[in-house]
Order: C-alpha cells, then sequence, then structure tokens
C-alpha cells in the first residue's frame, strides 16, 4: 500500500496534465477591434439670411445763405446772367449803383456761380490806390445848332456821336454836386466819370443837347451868364422860365458871372472900384439864382470863369462871396486833391473828330 503523500502528488500531478491538454485544444480567436463610431449626421437647418444693417441716417446737408454780409460788404454768388445791374438791384436796392459793383469787382457780368464782392459803402472816395489816382475829366460846351459854326457851336450830330461813344465804353456822366463833394473827398464816384457842363446858356442846349442827355441817363450842368437870361422867351438864350423847368427837370444852373468880362482886376483899376465891380460879378449872380431858381439853400456853389482867366486877386473875391470851386480852361483831368478854385476843364471844339474827343478822356493817372 503506497504511502498517502505520494498519493497526494500523484493526483495533483495528474490534474495539472489534464488542464494543460485542455488549454492547447482550444481554437485561437483574434481580438476583436471595436467599430470606429461613425459620427450621426446634425438634421440639415437652412441657412439664415445676413442680417440687414440699419438704415443709415440721412446725411445733414448745411443750407447756405445766398449771401454773407458784414458792415462794409457782401459776398454772394452770381446767378445765370447776372449783371453788375442786377447785383446792385438786388443787394443794394438801386440798380444806379452797378458802377460800385462795377469798379469793385472789375467786371460788368458774372458767370453763374462766380463769387462776388459786393461793397455796400464807398470804399475809396479819394480814388487814390497803389499804382496811381483817378482824375475826372470836366467836358465845356458852348453851343450846339444843327449845323456847325465857327469852333464853338458843335453839331448836333457831332455831339451825339461824342455822347453815344460815353456810354458805348462805360462813362458816367455825373452831375457837378456830385463831383464838387468829390472834390471834398467826401464822395466816390465811378472809376470812369466825367462832368458834362454847357457855358453861357444858349438856347441851343434845350433843343439840341437835353433829348440825347435824356435818352442817355446823362447828368449836366449849365453855367449861365445872368445879364444874358431874357425874361421872355428867346430864340438865343434860356429864360428864366426854361431854367426853372430844366431844373425841375434835374438839370444844375450855375454861375458864369454877370456880363461875362475878364473878373481879373484890370491894369490901373482902383482897388475900391474892383471891389463893387466883384460884388456885380459875382455877388449879383448868386442873389438872382437863389431868387428866380428855388431849392439851392445848403448847395454847394461854384462859377466859371469867363474865358477860363483868373489870378489871386479874384480867387480872393470868389471865396469871399461863397463859392466853393470856380473853373477854368485848362485842359486836364481833376484828381480829388485839385485845387478847388482852380478846377480844370477841356474845351471841346466843333472842328473836333470822334479821335481828337477821345484824347480827352483820361480817366486815371499812373
Amino acid at each position: 500500500m503506497a504511502r498517502p503523500e505520494w498519493v497526494g502528488l500523484l493526483v495533483v500531478a495528474g490534474l495539472a496534465i489534464a488542464f494543460s491538454a485542455c488549454g492547447s485544444s482550444r481554437p485561437k480567436v483574434a481580438p476583436v477591434t471595436p467599430p470606429t463610431p461613425t459620427a450621426t449626421p446634425a438634421p440639415s437647418v437652412p441657412a439664415s439670411p445676413a442680417p440687414t444693417p440699419p438704415p443709415a441716417a440721412p446725411a445733414v446737408v448745411e443750407v447756405l445763405p445766398e449771401a454773407f454780409e458784414s458792415a462794409r460788404f457782401i459776398v454772394t454768388f452770381a446767378r445765370s446772367g447776372d449783371t453788375a445791374r442786377d447785383l446792385a438791384a438786388r443787394y443794394l436796392g438801386d440798380p444806379d449803383k452797378a458802377w460800385m459793383v462795377e469798379d469793385y469787382a472789375r467786371a460788368q457780368t458774372f458767370a453763374a456761380g462766380q463769387e462776388v464782392v459786393i461793397p455796400k459803402v464807398e470804399w475809396n472816395p479819394p480814388g487814390v490806390y497803389p499804382s496811381g489816382y483817378q482824375v475826372v475829366p470836366v467836358l465845356v460846351y458852348h453851343n450846339i445848332a444843327s449845323q456847325r459854326k465857327g469852333r464853338l457851336t458843335i453839331a448836333a450830330s457831332s455831339f451825339a456821336e461824342q455822347m453815344r461813344y460815353l456810354q458805348a465804353e462805360g462813362y458816367h456822366a455825373v452831375r457837378l454836386d456830385a463831383f464838387l463833394a468829390y472834390l471834398h473827398q467826401r464822395r466816390q464816384l465811378p472809376r470812369k466819370s466825367v462832368v458834362i457842363v454847357f457855358d453861357d446858356g444858349h438856347k441851343g442846349f434845350l433843343q439840341h443837347a437835353l433829348p440825347v442827355l435824356k435818352e442817355l441817363g446823362f447828368a449836366a450842368a449849365l453855367f449861365v451868364v445872368t445879364d444874358q437870361i431874357p425874361r421872355r422867351d428867346s430864340a438865343a438864350f434860356l429864360s428864366w422860365d426854361d431854367l426853372r423847368a430844366l431844373t425841375a427837370d434835374g438839370v444844375e444852373v450855375y454861375a458864369h458871372s454877370k456880363t461875362h468880362q475878364d473878373l481879373r482886376r484890370a491894369s490901373g483899376e482902383a482897388e475900391a472900384r474892383y471891389v463893387r465891380r466883384m460884388q456885380m460879378e459875382l455877388g449879383l449872380p448868386l442873389e438872382l439864382l437863389r431868387k428866380e431858381l428855388p431849392g439851392r439853400d445848403g448847395r454847394l456853389e461854384a462859377i466859371a470863369y469867363p474865358f477860363g482867366e483868373w489870378d489871386g486877386r479874384l480867387l480872393e473875391s470868389v471865396r469871399q462871396y461863397g463859392y466853393v470851386a470856380g473853373l477854368t480852361v485848362r485842359r486836364q483831368g481833376n484828381p480829388a486833391f485839385v485845387p478847388l478854385l482852380r478846377v480844370n476843364r477841356n474845351r471841346i471844339y466843333a472842328d473836333w473828330t470822334i479821335e481828337d474827343f477821345k484824347k480827352n478822356l483820361a480817366t486815371f493817372q499812373a
């Protein structure tokens, strides 16, 4: 009989062999790799349109005024077809102030949208500029008739030609009282100004000169010899009734002495006699004009010397009787600083051509 401890060892060995055989006979199974999970597609959702931006705020457009204005100037923009006269009427209230627009802008017409500076007040009464100064010619006529006669009676056709030339070239025929204010540097005149005067008081002014002057809008002044003014209608000289009517029509009347004698003191003439003669030649005409032609209070008085002659003694008398200006026949224009009792005048002759006439129209001295 075997020993018990050997029996246990044999049993254990037998069990080990049995389990080993069983293990080697089972088929080998490849390891299973788990499938890669497939993503489930998301349900299709329609794309949303891009958000619409809020509407832009409307642009703020600044509405500019038609004109910019200061105490002395207006700045504006011309409209289509505007002229200096249009702008003067619109902004200065007077189309006759077109010269202010013209002289400041140096133009008469303007393009649409063009900037224009308009002075509201006179900006240069003495007419003095860096390049020179303004001069004003005084054109003196005597008689006008249907036909030329001598050197001082001009044909009506020649006079009309001269006046129309002035208008075509842009000259302004200004009143004598405006010219006197300019000589006192109280008033500015258009840059191309002339003064038209007539000596002696001939009837031809009324018959031949006045219709042309009125047609063109030109001013004129008369210097009358009071001894030649008839009380009744005359074919030769203007009567007091004529002068009253002309004054009412805007024509100015001034003194040309009483008798048209030379007003200088004659050689050998006593001082007392000369004083009496000046009272008649200078004082009496003013008295008559003030009596016969109302509305002269406060006006500046001027006298045209007969033959244009003067001397220092005469100027003393002229000043004594209240005249502020005396007119000669020296052929030259007048700056604002011309001596007031020696104002220049250009005598116009009947035998002149239009080219001769043009030589007397200089309005600027460099």
